[in-house]
């Protein structure tokens, strides 16, 4: 075979030069046709295949953005609460504004109904309790007078959390027992608030300190003043509270919101189950 023949640029349609045959960048695909040039132009294929990678980068960075969004979200939920304690005015079972002269005539240590009221948050149920006896002075069985925290003519009226601090089961399950309602008396206490799902009770007449477990803490307690303005009889507002956070919450003021300038009193029957620990 002659030097003609294997230097074909001229005669092989297929084929370039010997100067031409490597005059384009590596990974580009030359596309060529009879008789010359493919008119469709050289593909660059090593730009076609960052392009395919730079898409498939972007669909799994936002697939696993959105996850890892979506997982912090779950991790770290919004943060609901407020920022302090607000002054809550309570308000009667009928709306009306609460004062001490209507808790002195309508509730006593001997009521056996329960009087909630949500503060600081909506999630939140609190006792209201006026220890004071209907049927006369308090002789340690039937009632009690002068207790930690107490408003009224008889620093008797006291607020303490219905959540018990064992594992959360709110009133009624937990509720207040009034003298006589079981024939046990823990700590020597007639009356009491006891947690009928596991049996934890609590002293009504010092901060809501345990009696029996399983709960080892006290219930938090609601600070309580009246304005003592006017003929009003001292409306009654709460302030704040103290212990520890209520049950099921990290801060007592965070996992729910506020309730507002008002919080209305609320009558439910208790749940009764004398199941003291043994």
């Amino acid at each position: 075979m002659g030097p003609g023949a294997a230097d074909c640029s001229a005669s092989c349609p297929f084929s370039g030069g010997r100067g031409s045959a490597l005059d384009f960048p590596v990974g580009q695909i030359r596309r060529v046709a009879a008789g010359g040039p493919d008119p469709r132009g050289d593909v660059d294929e090593t730009k076609r295949n960052v392009l395919k990678l730079l898409a498939v980068a972007g669909i799994v960075g936002a697939g696993t953005g959105g996850l890892g969004g979506g997982a912090i979200q779950y991790l770290q939920p919004p943060t609901i609460g407020i920022s302090s304690y607000p002054r809550v005015q309570l308000l009667d079972v009928d709306g009306s504004p609460l004062t001490v002269a209507k808790v002195e005539s309508e509730y006593s240590a001997e009521t056996a109904d329960l009087f909630l009221f949500y503060y600081p948050l909506r999630n939140e149920p609190n006792f209201l309790l006026n220890l004071y006896p209907a049927s006369g002075t308090p002789n340690g069985q039937n009632g009690a007078e002068n207790v930690p925290g107490g408003i009224g003519t008889h620093q008797s009226i006291v607020a303490y959390s219905a959540i018990c601090q064992h594992l959360g089961c709110p009133a009624p399950a937990i509720a207040y027992y009034p003298p006589g309602t079981c024939p046990q008396t823990p700590g020597g206490k007639a009356f009491y608030i006891h947690c009928s799902c596991h049996g934890s009770t609590y002293d009504v007449t010092n901060g809501a300190s345990n009696l029996t477990g399983p709960a080892v803490l006290p219930l938090p307690q609601v600070v309580l003043v009246t304005d003592q303005t006017g003929n009003t009889a001292g409306n009654i507002f709460a302030t704040s509270m103290v212990g520890p956070p209520v049950n099921g919450h990290l801060n007592t003021l965070q996992g729910d919101y506020g309730v507002g300038a008002t919080s209305q009193i609320a009558k439910e029957s208790p749940v009764i189950l004398c199941n003291f620990p043994t």
